[in-house]
Parts: C-alpha cells; sequence; structure tokens
C-alpha cells in the first residue's frame, strides 16, 4: 500500500482555519523516511490571545447547555470519526509511523473513551444535605472549572488529545490544545470531528507551534482555570511552577519506567509472549511501556530464552505493510537517546541478547534491542528510554525484586506474573505505582483511571476521576 496524502495544517481559533499571514513554519516530517508531510504554521501572540478570548466566551455559552445535549455533541463527533475511520488511522501512521494495525487499536480505544466521556457527562451528581434550619436547603453541586489549556505529546495522538477534549467538554469546559509538533494532523482532524458534530464556535480551540512560548503563554493567563499534561518530567516541572504563579490546578502524567517482576511461579513462556508486543508496541514509545523484567532466578534462563526469540521475530518496516510488526521511532532524537542508553549500558558490563543498532536508511529504525546483566547504576536503570530497548535482570528473594521495582521516583505502571493468589496480593499491595497489573499489561479501559504517583505526575485521566478533574465543588446554603 502507498502512503496517502498529508493533510493541510492550520490552527482551529474560534471556528476559523489559520496558516497563512506571515507566520512562521515547520516541517512535520515522516519518520519512515524523513521526508517532509507538511508545513506547520506556528500561532503568534495575536493568536494566542484570540484563542483565549475565544475559548472565555466558548466557556460562558457551553457550560449553559445541557449535559445532554452535550453527551450528544460528543457522541456525533465520534460517529464522524468511525465514518472516517481509515482516514485518521493513516493520519497516525502517517505522523507516528507506527503498523497501521496499532493506529487502528489506539483509535478504538480512543472512540471507546469519548463514547465513555459522552455517557459519564449524564452522570455529573451533586448531593443535597439535610438541613440544621428549618425549610432550608444545603446543596452541593459540581460545575466546570473554567477553560482548560491542555498539551498532547506525539507518542499516541489521537487517544491523548481525544480523550482530553472529550472529558473537558462532558464537564462542561472549554478548552484550548496544543498537539506535538510531530502529529498535529491527528488533534486537527479531532477537532473537525467537533465542529461537524455541532460544537459551537471558541469551545476548542488548537493552537500550533513552539511548546515553550504557547505554554508561557496560555498559562501566564487568568482565562486559563485547569491545565492539563501529558509528557516527560522536565516538561512536567516547568509547567507546574507556570501553573503555580495564577494557583491553576494541573492533572500531569509525566511517563514512567515500568518494572516487570516474572516470578518463579509464573506461566513463563506465557509471560513472555504477553510480554514482547507490548514492550515493543508503538517502538517501545509509551509511557507505560514495560522495560525493566525482574525474573526469579528458577525461570530466568527460560524467560531470557523466549523474550529474545520474540524480539528477534519482530518485523520492521513500513507502517502501510501490513507484515510490519514495528515501525520507525517517531524523531532522530530517540536515535540519540537510544544510542546513548545502550552504549552506556554496555560499557557497564551490559550484555546484548539482540540488536543494539540503528537500521541503515533515511528512516529512523532502532533495532528491537534486549540487555541482560544491566547494572542498577547504568543510565537505562534510571531513565525511561522511550524506545524499542528491554532490561532483564534476575532476582532470588520477592522482597529484593519489589525493593528494585519501588527503587525510583517514578509509578505509573507497573507489572508482575505469578499464579499464587497470596503473591499476587501481595505485590498489589507493595508495589508503589498508579497503575498495577497482576498476570496482565491492560489499563486501556476508559472506566478505569489513568495516573501515576511520585514523579509519573499526579491525578488522572479516565474513570470518573478523568472528568473530576475538569469539576469545582460548589456548596449552596439557603435559609
Amino acid at each position: 500500500m502507498s502512503s496517502p496524502a498529508y493533510t493541510d495544517l492550520y490552527l482551529w481559533i474560534n471556528g476559523q482555519k489559520l496558516s497563512g499571514g506571515g507566520r512562521a513554519h515547520s516541517a512535520v516530517i515522516n519518520p519512515f523516511d524523513g521526508s517532509t508531510l507538511g508545513q506547520m504554521p506556528h500561532a503568534t501572540a495575536d493568536d494566542l490571545q484570540a484563542a483565549l478570548a475565544s475559548s472565555e466566551q466558548g466557556f460562558k455559552a457551553w457550560r449553559a447547555v445541557t449535559a445532554w445535549q452535550r453527551a450528544a455533541v460528543i457522541e456525533r463527533a465520534v460517529a464522524w470519526l468511525r465514518e472516517r475511520s481509515a482516514q485518521l488511522e493513516e493520519l497516525l501512521t502517517l505522523e507516528v509511523g507506527k503498523p497501521l494495525a496499532e493506529a487502528r487499536m489506539e483509535l478504538g480505544l480512543t472512540l471507546e473513551s469519548m463514547t465513555w466521556c459522552a455517557e459519564e457527562a449524564k452522570r455529573i451528581y451533586g448531593r443535597t444535605l439535610e438541613p440544621r434550619i428549618p425549610h432550608g436547603r444545603m446543596v452541593v453541586s459540581r460545575e466546570p472549572v473554567g477553560p482548560v489549556a491542555a498539551f498532547a505529546p506525539w507518542n499516541v495522538p489521537a487517544l491523548l488529545t481525544g480523550r482530553k477534549i472529550a472529558a473537558a467538554l462532558a464537564a462542561g469546559c472549554s478548552m484550548v490544545i496544543k498537539p506535538s509538533e510531530e502529529t498535529p494532523a491527528t488533534c486537527l482532524m479531532i477537532a473537525e470531528a467537533f465542529a461537524a458534530a455541532g460544537l459551537p464556535s471558541g469551545v476548542l480551540n488548537v493552537v500550533l507551534g513552539e511548546p515553550d512560548f504557547i505554554s508561557r503563554t496560555l498559562l501566564a493567563s487568568k482565562v486559563i482555570r485547569k491545565v492539563s499534561f501529558t509528557g516527560p518530567e522536565p516538561v512536567g516541572r516547568q509547567l507546574a511552577k507556570l501553573a503555580a504563579e495564577n494557583i491553576t490546578p494541573i492533572t500531569m502524567e509525566l511517563g514512567g519506567h515500568g518494572p516487570v517482576i516474572v516470578c518463579d511461579d509464573a506461566d513463563v513462556e506465557a509471560a513472555a509472549a504477553a510480554s514482547v508486543p507490548n514492550k515493543f508496541f508503538n517502538a517501545g514509545a509509551s509511557c507505560i511501556a514495560p522495560t525493566r523484567f525482574y525474573v526469579q532466578d528458577a525461570v530466568y534462563d527460560r524467560f531470557v530464552a523466549a523474550f529474545v526469540a520474540g524480539a528477534k521475530a519482530i518485523k520492521l518496516g513500513s507502517g502501510f505493510d501490513p507484515e510490519t510488526r514495528m515501525g520507525p521511532l517517531a524523531n532522530a532524537r530517540r536515535l540519540v537517546a537510544m544510542e546513548r542508553l545502550i552504549g552506556d549500558a554496555v560499557a557497564r558490563g551490559a550484555k546484548l541478547e539482540t540488536g543494539g543498532k540503528r537500521v541503515e536508511g533515511d528512516g529512523f529504525f532502532w533495532e528491537p534491542t534486549v540487555l541482560t546483566h544491566v547494572p542498577e547504576d547504568a543510565d537505562i536503570m534510571n531513565h525511561e528510554p522511550f524506545g524499542p530497548v528491554a532490561t532483564i535482570s534476575r532476582f532470588t528473594e520477592l522482597d529484593d525484586a519489589i525493593e528494585l521495582a519501588n527503587r525510583l521516583p517514578f509509578g505509573l505502571g507497573a507489572y508482575a506474573f505469578t499464579q499464587s493468589l497470596s503473591r499476587a496480593h501481595q505485590l498489589a499491595d507493595r508495589i508503589e505505582s498508579g497503575m498495577v497489573g497482576i498476570n496482565t499489561y491492560y489499563f486501556g479501559m476508559p472506566e478505569g483511571p489513568f495516573g501515576g504517583v511520585k514523579q509519573s505526575g499526579y491525578g488522572s485521566e479516565n474513570g470518573t476521576e478523568g472528568i473530576d478533574a475538569y469539576l469545582v465543588t460548589k456548596f449552596v446554603h439557603i435559609v
């Protein structure tokens, strides 16, 4: 299958497409071959002020719309996207490089999450308290927090823009969203769906351009009442500081460094068979990707052999080739990171079981890589690799494995494999992570909260917690 044509890029402000007008532009790069997909216009200071003013007015109108009407708009946007699912899947593959099968999976999760938000809009409940004064009324209500500034990364751009937008709109908020410079077209297609669904102008604005300039401008404004960010921890720290200036609440998902504990009573072959595709999904660029595998002595050799064989069998290539199981990395920065992290590990004594180098050619391809005997002080054991590399270490006592899993200041997704119910409960209780999977890697359901602890951020998306993040509590006492 040949690659489809890329879409024109624009800013979406107050229901208008803006692109030319002397604005600066930068190239969006195809990770498969390094070619230019399109030119992305950069928002100016005037553009950002227009987006803020539009969002402020849009919020006043949207908060007055009933929950049933808000839900209907979201549902119509989902239907619009479903009818054009093939086009959006192709955009995801073009921008990120992921195989079409993975793009299809991401889109399915996106539409499911958006549908969940539409349904939850009708279940934003308050409560009535018993009055202390005869004939009085004491009411607790839940109200939309206000205009939201949202920032989404490049790795799963449909899901991480779709669920932010849908949750905020379900709660009655307006939003200014900035997608990644690498994946702007995916976000714009979702915005187009909401416009087609009848969302009033100004309720959703999309701005593109230089991240630091946009974030500083938006977060400095008193218009913004809430921030939602998914991305790397250093950027999250900076945004938290900016948000603190106006005491603006912020939800942050800052990635992790997923530990996996494989106990000696686990179904080893099944654990390895599940681990390989989840490790190398999206070329390893997933915030909940399993990365640090700790395997008990008795089953260590079997697990390593099965995992390495699975990694070697992965076929690299174009995301449009149905035989491809892993596409390129999203950008050249990830190639540099892989070289540095793997080189450091090998220099410190790690054994390279397979992979370990860039694939020759114009694209950003890196071989699926497995390292063993990696010392805990190696950079790759302390910094999220966000790429197609796994480390496998052995342990003897379960207490030691849990200590190693908890050693880092991150806690987003963590996993364990055991057939012992007692061990499963112990692992679930003692692992320090916002999400723990026992004999599973699946956290994608929209009804379950998605978020981390420690330096993986705070707050959650998905579930009732995801809607609650865009609400404030009001207590009304009438006598």
